[in-house]
């Protein structure tokens, strides 16, 4: 689900008989729909920036300026999917990446946790969310020269399964994937538009390292055949929000990347009643004064969600 429910019970009559008893309470519930939005402000140099306060945001749903309803900044607890591309073309890239997992780890907030999937062909679950970072570390090591998951790379049925997979724990806080490959994968049966659903139902920010020197996927049938143009993961990181580092190596960018994912802000509003099945589309800016102390700020976050009864 894009959107988290609170229920808000009111008790608007009571009314006491003086010796004989109590008339019932009546009372009325109704149902808030909050949209949670995951931003991330930087620097013109790309440094994060996470001194903000909740009335440094203006949030806008088609245009209309959105009152925020929570706001939060690394304090919500994080539930982090490490989707590791296990085909032959990735093994150096993952040995190297191995050996840094304690480190970039340890960044991490006490409540936080850390789940592992593996895919090539196929996809599958190595370690489920787990506050015990050394067995990621132990998971990853043991899964570089995995050979079962098939000898192809399938991102989008990945992401699909990776977005399922967090989607079926009970929301705590905030949800990211980071997804570790050379972005080289085939055209299957998930289409882009299922990917983007998947991930904007579970409220998750997809961040990438793509490693090799053409981390843009080859481009040939883009406009004779659209329907074959291979998956991009570039553009799930644009539309949820997230973050790209590319590179020969993502063991250098693993460190920077997990700090980043942590120094974010959680900006939640109420969303506007429609029906369901619509695409929203989602605008965040600073406010006046914060433009004012951070000139030329980046900010990033989900370009929009879809809506459901």
């Amino acid at each position: 689900m894009h959107m988290f429910r609170i229920q808000v019970a009111a008790a608007l009559l009571s009314l006491a008989l003086p010796i004989f008893g109590q008339e019932p309470v009546v009372t009325f519930r109704t149902e808030i729909n909050l949209v949670k939005v995951d931003v991330r402000v930087s620097t013109p140099a790309g440094r994060n920036i996470s001194s903000l306060t909740r009335e440094d945001f203006l949030i806008f749903d088609e245009d209309a300026p959105q009152a925020v309803a929570h706001f939060a900044s690394e304090l919500e607890p994080l539930d982090l999917l490490l989707l590791l591309d296990v085909s032959n073309s990735m093994t150096r890239s993952l040995s190297a990446m191995a050996g840094k997992t304690r480190e970039a780890l340890a960044q991490l907030h006490d409540g936080d946790r850390v789940a592992l999937m593996l895919f090539s062909t196929r996809s599958e679950v190595a370690q489920p969310l787990t506050e015990d970072f050394h067995q990621i570390q132990t998971q990853i090591l043991g899964s570089i020269y995995k050979q079962s998951l098939g000898s192809g790379t399938l991102v989008n049925e990945a992401l699909v399964m990776a977005a399922h997979y967090l989607q079926s724990e009970p929301p705590r806080g905030r949800r990211a994937i980071l997804i570790v490959t050379d972005n080289q994968s085939a055209r299957a049966a998930a289409t882009s538009e299922q990917v983007l659903r998947a991930l904007s139902d579970a409220n998750i920010t997809v961040n990438a390292l793509v490693t090799g020197n053409s981390p843009q996927p080859p481009a040939a049938n883009r406009y004779t055949d659209p329907t074959n143009t291979a998956p991009d993961v570039l553009q799930y990181t644009s539309r949820t929000g997230g973050e790209v580092l590319t590179g020969n190596s993502p063991a250098a960018g693993f460190r920077k990347i997990v700090e980043s994912i942590l120094t974010r802000y959680t900006v939640d509003y109420a969303a506007p009643a429609t029906g369901s099945g619509y695409y929203r589309r989602i605008r965040v800016e600073l406010s006046p004064n914060a433009n004012a102390r951070y000139p030329g700020a980046k900010v990033e976050a989900r370009a929009g969600y879809y809506t459901t009864k």
